[in-house]
């Protein structure tokens, strides 16, 4: 598979990876064994780069996939995330305090069965910190050797110059994809000019652009995208008639609607690398094969007629939306 670099600091990883939040919580019930056998079928297909969190199931997520991915420690490139606090099975407030981060590492470093973590991540920046405060920490991470290198999730560009000036930052991870454009006018020309590479999560759409959701009536009552503004009722039924215009014209280019979103963000530059998430073998198969989709310019044209500008719904809603402010 082909690879592609995350900063100047020699980080490589293959140019698709695989997040793993949907193994253990969010999106519908758990599935474990499911996830389990997406992590092995990864590995089989090239894949070697692979995307948790503390945050995710309080922890279970980490602990899964450091199970699944033990016996192959030596050959992936492991990224985990700090910062966040949980409240249930998600995400309920920032803390980038020094001492929060050192325990959390200490933490995801047990429940991942590793002595070393390639790449961590502050999940949020806590606008309570300066975040030379938190990257500081972190940074004494790397000089202990418990981490590799440094990424920050969903920040705005001038906390990722000051971050930047405090220690080398590998990645930043934002959303990024045909509904989501934000990066484009806001991080990716500074992370560019940085040398920063940019880690895309959610380039489904949050599963919408993979074609197998088709109504909300079986979207578990804890589902996290029923607070995504995108998934509200309304909102939902306008934007699922924008994935049927995709499924029409991916089938006139000989490929899935998910091969389609995925081929668009990896064209985006050698330096963007999307994280996919599932917990599903076959959808494995179906995201790798979207290295083999070489869009036209006349696909990109109209790719840019039908997205973002007719898509409903605000990305977040008004808290999380402010947990992306700083």
């Amino acid at each position: 598979m082909e690879r592609r670099s995350l900063g100047t600091g020699g980080l490589a990883v293959s140019a698709l990876g695989m997040g793993c939040m949907t193994i253990t919580t969010y999106y519908g019930a758990a599935d474990e064994a499911g996830g389990g056998e997406a992590i092995e079928r990864a590995l089989d297909l090239g894949i070697d780069f692979f995307d948790t969190a503390d945050v995710y199931a309080q922890g279970r997520n980490e602990e899964v996939v450091g199970r699944a991915l033990s016996p192959h420690r030596g050959r992936v490139v492991l990224a985990t995330k700090g910062g966040l606090v949980p409240r249930g099975q998600h995400a309920g407030g920032v803390d980038g305090r020094p001492e929060h981060i050192l325990a959390a590492c200490e933490a995801s470093l047990r429940r991942l069965n590793t002595d070393r973590i390639d790449l961590y991540y502050l999940h949020r920046a806590d606008p309570a910190v300066p975040i030379e405060e938190s990257v500081g920490a972190m940074a004494r991470l790397v000089e202990e050797g418990k981490v590799r290198y440094l990424g920050l999730s969903e920040v705005q560009p001038g906390t990722l110059r000051r971050a930047h000036a405090v220690h080398p930052i590998a990645a930043l991870q934002n959303e990024y994809s045909l509904w989501t454009r934000d990066p484009e006018a806001g991080v990716l020309p500074v992370c560019r000019e940085l040398g920063i590479g940019l880690v895309a999560f959610s380039p489904l759409g949050r599963g919408l652009f993979g074609g197998r959701l088709q109504s909300l009536e079986g979207m578990a009552p804890d589902d996290f995208r029923r607070q995504i503004p995108r998934f509200d009722e309304d909102n939902f039924a306008r934007n699922l008639e924008v994935v049927r215009r995709l499924e029409a014209f991916a089938a006139e280019l000989h490929c899935t609607p998910a091969q389609l979103a995925l081929a668009w963000v990896l064209g985006r530059g050698p330096d963007i690398v999307p994280i996919p998430g599932t917990k599903r073998p076959a959808s494995v198969e179906e995201n790798v094969g979207a290295l083999a989709v070489r869009l036209p310019a006349s696909a990109l044209e109209w790719l840019d007629s039908v997205l973002p500008g007719q898509v409903a719904g605000a990305r977040y809603n008004e808290q999380l939306t402010r947990m992306t402010e700083v």
